[in-house]
């Protein structure tokens, strides 16, 4: 037996975790909610964070936007400055403090709110209690439309090819690739594209990408290449991580490709106006 193995427990490397129980969605649409707009869509996308307002408000939720917002706390807690993270985080607590589904048009920071806020506080006990309802409520856009709004998308574009890129954050955390298709899928004009790579990551990774920038560029070469042989015409994300990522890539190599944020994909396809 190989070393690294030899105090393992028997089958400990063969035998899967179990499977986290299904979510349990509210029976009806709330009249309100909060928008947690993540410091990168604030900042990059904000027409992005603006149409998930309009596709929320669409559904007769009104959309409360606490200014004071920031960042979840994710870049500081993924490279290890827990204290910091912790501070971030308990910074966002006090702002939603009304008991209203918080939707995050980010599977990642989605993810950080409702997986990971735990550990921050599990030595506070007041606190974690705080955190816990708050994980209870928080909602990834795309999982929030299909699951609590229950919307039926009508598609108003031409036929199009798109490609659909999901964080891995996201996709393990929050299944928000399962939720992307679904909303496409109820896009009669729209030819979904699989494209190679389409699991693995970007290369963002927050400070990954600054920490290991030639790993990261090598990632996202292979990202976007796959893409491009795809045949898709526009990449959608739910993440602007990956986006800016993406098009930075897409833009230094000079090619026609973009992506947008899948707030405004949905809202411009389904008869959006601005």
């Amino acid at each position: 037996m190989s070393e690294p193995f030899y105090n393992a427990a028997p089958n400990a490397t063969r035998v899967a975790p179990p499977l986290p129980e299904a979510r349990q969605y509210p029976a009806q649409k709330p009249g309100h909610a909060y928008l947690f707009g993540t410091c990168v869509l604030d900042l990059f996308f904000p027409e992005a964070g603006l149409d998930a307002i309009r596709l929320l408000e669409r559904e007769g939720i009104q959309v409360h936007f606490p200014q004071e917002q920031s960042c979840c706390g994710q870049p500081a807690y993924t490279s290890g400055y827990t204290d910091e993270a912790r501070e971030v985080a308990r910074a966002q607590l006090a702002l939603f403090a009304e008991d209203w589904p918080l939707v995050v048009p980010s599977g990642s920071c989605a993810g950080m709110i409702r997986h990971h806020y735990a550990e921050l506080f599990k030595d506070e006990p007041a606190t974690l209690r705080q955190v816990q309802a708050l994980a209870a409520r928080t909602f990834e856009l795309a999982e929030f439309l299909l699951h609590v709004c229950k919307v039926e998308f009508k598609d108003q574009g031409s036929q199009q090819k798109i490609a659909l890129h999901t964080s891995c954050s996201a996709r393990r955390e929050m299944n928000t690739h399962l939720h992307g298709r679904a909303l496409l899928a109820q896009l009669e004009k729209i030819e979904r594209v699989e494209h190679d790579h389409e699991s693995e990551c970007c290369g963002f990774g927050g400070t990954f990408s600054v920490r290991m920038p030639d790993i990261s560029g090598a990632m996202v070469a292979d990202k976007t290449r796959a893409l491009q042989e795809s045949g898709a015409a526009e990449v959608v994300s739910a993440d602007c991580g990956c986006l800016l990522n993406i098009n930075g890539a897409l833009e230094k190599q000079h090619a026609p490709l973009r992506g947008q944020h899948l707030a405004s994909f949905l809202w411009k396809r389904t008869g959006g106006a601005r």
